[in-house]
């Protein structure tokens, strides 16, 4: 989606980076220019992601993080600043999910999924966003929401939840650090195939045959998709893009089965 050298010795940090959604805009990411610190708590995922990206030419570091965890946050920023000298990306990518019916949701269960999702959002946000206005230095934050956090969705209670609060963070730190030069934005993706929260909630190949069936497009999106949207919300080119939250989803979000077969004979 854009040319090489967009994001031309930019540093940007994705958290759960080594798999997944996260990997496919990290590769994105160095394809255009960018340095990369990848963070995860999955230490064994980190080192093969960053050589990929180096043996295709460019430079990555892992950082093993729980972004449940303040500390480790602020250290995570701390060695991305050590090694390439700042930060001007930040993508909360890190994410935890299950399918749980509420009246079977433990306080536990509750807990591991807000803590990911909402708090270390938060964490990652105000320790990037604290560094970038001491240091008078502007940034991008790219949000990884979904659209079941306006629709709601049985068995994702906490998942909805927490989504729903990174919605209205990525609204209230838009207005709030727009003068300092920080944009905040978040995509909200559908179904996409070769991802380990579809992993979980597509049981079995029978589910994952009804879920495409409400796609419109009829099929599953693919990771680089999304990963050249990411690219362009974190770059100049959408740099008047502040608080907005785009579905990538083919319209799924919208489609409720009652136009599903018009038109069809």
């Amino acid at each position: 989606m854009l040319p090489e050298g967009a994001l031309k010795d930019r540093v940007a940090i994705v958290t759960g980076g080594g798999t997944g959604l996260g990997f496919a805009m990290a590769k994105e990411f160095s394809r255009v220019g960018a340095k990369l610190v990848l963070a995860s708590r999955s230490v064994e995922h980190l080192e093969p992601a960053c050589d990929e990206i180096r043996r295709a030419g460019g430079d990555a570091i892992a950082v093993t993080v729980d972004v449940r965890n303040a500390e480790q946050v602020d250290e995570m920023v701390r060695r991305a600043v050590e090694k390439w000298g700042g930060v001007d990306i930040l993508v909360n990518n890190a994410a935890g999910n299950f399918i749980c019916p509420a009246e079977n949701l433990s306080v536990n269960g509750w807990n591991a999924v807000v803590n990911i999702v909402l708090n270390g959002t938060f964490y990652c946000s105000r320790a990037v966003g604290r560094w970038w206005i001491d240091n008078r230095r502007t940034g991008s934050i790219l949000n990884i929401v979904s659209t079941y956090a306006w629709t709601g969705g049985p068995g994702t209670v906490h998942s909805a939840s927490a989504k729903a609060g990174v919605v209205a963070m990525t609204r209230t730190l838009a207005i709030e650090w727009a003068r300092f030069g920080i944009r905040v934005v978040a995509i909200a993706p559908g179904p996409f195939e070769g991802t380990g929260a579809t992993d979980k909630l597509w049981v079995n190949e029978d589910v994952a045959t009804m879920l495409k069936e409400h796609i419109p497009v009829k099929r599953f999106g693919r990771p680089e998709e999304l990963a050249r949207l990411a690219s362009f919300l974190v770059s100049d080119y959408a740099e008047f893009s502040n608080g907005a939250i785009v579905e990538f989803d083919a319209g799924t979000w919208l489609n409720r089965g009652i136009y599903q077969n018009f038109g069809s004979k």
